[in-house]
């Protein structure tokens, strides 16, 4: 950290040793004993410009006192079969660590349909994964590495990517939203794998859009991105659609534990577990409540809303015939960094 940067810490530092209650109590959850990284985040995300971050920072704090977000992982969502349901629609799961000790998110971009549920139920859910990743995963990855860790890497399957994720851009632009406002720069690198031609028209318009630093952590690696991923990961943490040698699908694999998006999966199983014991706890003598909660949905940026819109129009191009010819010729090996990448230019 150069001096420019300690010294935006150092300040942004004192600004929060001034919040009270009750701020200063979900400030703890979300720094974890991590103040000096818990800061960069914030000031990386706001071009380190102190006042911005710490107001950032702050409407963060109030956002989770407003929507009682300390409390989430009290809350499980019920019954099972509800919970079942919300993870085959939303794919998201964890596979393991990097060499780096950091945490390996799957998303499985093109399959996730958000049509088992109320959209409360897909943004508690996603909150909830968020709350245990930075509550639990990571503080006992840095116990076990012996240093802050408080990032993970995400990788993306594009896999069944096709012109009905348009009905999802607007809950997909809301959990967007709530990441850039209240979990910022918690991703090192994003690799994206079995990308269609259709993911290519789009990064192609999508990526001059993106500031800098987003652009920088992403990654569109070749096929299922096996051979790439094994450089950074051993093969244990690979998500399981990237463990076949070609492309493979998200939704399915030959063994239920083995797909990370699956209920029956070792982390969902130990985060269902988790939250359901945490309500046990907090509430010994209630029966669980059946319900979502309901956290304030906000209303997506200038950024992020420009973004939405370009991509329903290219898909729209693409649905028209008029993107196709233009992706073909976006797919490019580019070796600029320490991965080889298929970059869409």
């Amino acid at each position: 950290m150069g001096t420019g940067s300690q010294d935006a810490t150092n300040r942004f530092k004192a600004l929060m040793d001034q919040v009270e209650e009750p701020l200063k109590t979900t400030y703890q959850n979300v720094h974890q004993g991590y103040h000096a990284e818990t800061l960069a985040r914030f000031l990386k995300a706001r071009e380190w410009n102190v006042i911005k971050a710490h107001k950032m920072l702050v409407d963060c704090l109030h956002w989770r006192v407003q929507n009682e977000i300390d409390n989430i992982l009290t809350k499980p969502i019920i019954p099972t079969d509800l919970y079942r349901a919300v993870r085959n629609s939303q794919l998201i799961g964890m596979s393991g660590y990097s060499r780096e000790g950091l945490p390996v998110f799957a998303h499985g971009v093109g399959l996730s349909t958000f049509d088992k549920a109320s959209v409360h139920y897909y943004v508690q859910s996603h909150i909830q994964i968020n709350e245990y990743r930075d509550r639990i995963v990571l503080p006992t990855a840095s116990r076990k590495y012996g240093r802050p860790i408080t990032t993970c890497v995400k990788v993306l399957d594009m896999t069944g990517l096709k012109l009905s994720a348009l009905n999802q851009i607007k809950l997909m632009t809301i959990i967007s939203t709530i990441d850039d406002m209240n979990y910022p720069e918690k991703t090192n690198t994003y690799y994206i794998v079995n990308a269609p031609y259709i993911f290519s028209a789009c990064w192609k318009v999508v990526k001059p859009l993106l500031q800098e630093r987003t652009r920088k952590k992403v990654q569109v690696l070749s096929g299922n991105g096996r051979d790439e991923l094994l450089k950074i990961m051993d093969a244990a943490s690979l998500p399981h659609f990237c463990k076949r040698e070609g492309s493979g699908s998200s939704r399915h694999s030959e063994y239920a534990n083995e797909n990370c998006f699956s209920l029956d999966h070792p982390f969902h199983q130990q985060l269902y577990n988790y939250i359901k014991q945490q309500s046990l706890a907090s509430e010994p003598t209630q029966p669980i409540k059946q319900g979502s909660v309901h956290v304030d949905l906000p209303e997506p940026a200038a950024e992020g809303t420009e973004i939405a819109k370009t991509i329903e129009s290219e898909m729209h191009k693409f649905e028209n015939g008029n993107g196709l010819s233009g992706s073909l010729d976006g797919l490019k090996i580019n070796d600029n960094s320490d991965y080889r990448t298929t970059h869409c230019l």
